[in-house]
């Protein structure tokens, strides 16, 4: 359950950066390209970018701990960029999906997504229930 509210809430966080022109940030939806096409190609792309984020990301984080401390997490927008980087590349493999034009600009719509995805999360994941003692 926590892994498909995890895709939604990706699907919409790319889909309102996709919004943002300035961003270079696109979908190529399936085809023929309806709004039913669209919706599912953002909800392909959110499990993507979720399997990926989980994924290689976790290997990443791992592997730059020290750069983490190094820069006092600063690294940690890089590398989500080039999380992002990588999931429009596995989607653009298929001729469907996300694209984006710039790494750096990839940078700043993977800072969006991950605060989207923060405010989003803490309000839409289900709470565990507390304990009574």
């Amino acid at each position: 359950m926590r892994f498909l509210i995890r895709v939604v809430i990706n699907a919409f966080a790319v889909w309102v950066v996709t919004l943002i022109s300035v961003l270079g940030v696109g979908i190529r939806p399936f085809a023929p390209g309806g709004d039913l096409q669209v919706a599912l190609t953002l909800l392909a792309v959110g499990a993507v970018f979720a399997l990926v984020n989980s994924i290689i990301g976790t290997v990443i984080r791992i592997v730059a701990f020290p750069l983490y401390i190094l820069t006092l997490g600063l690294i940690s927008f890089v590398i989500n960029g080039l999380l992002l980087w990588i999931t429009a590349w596995i989607t653009s493999a298929f001729s469907w999906g996300l694209t984006v034009e710039s790494f750096w600009w990839g940078v700043v719509a993977a800072f969006l997504i991950s605060v989207i995805n923060a405010i989003l999360g803490g309000i839409l994941r289900p709470q565990e229930k507390k304990k009574r003692r």
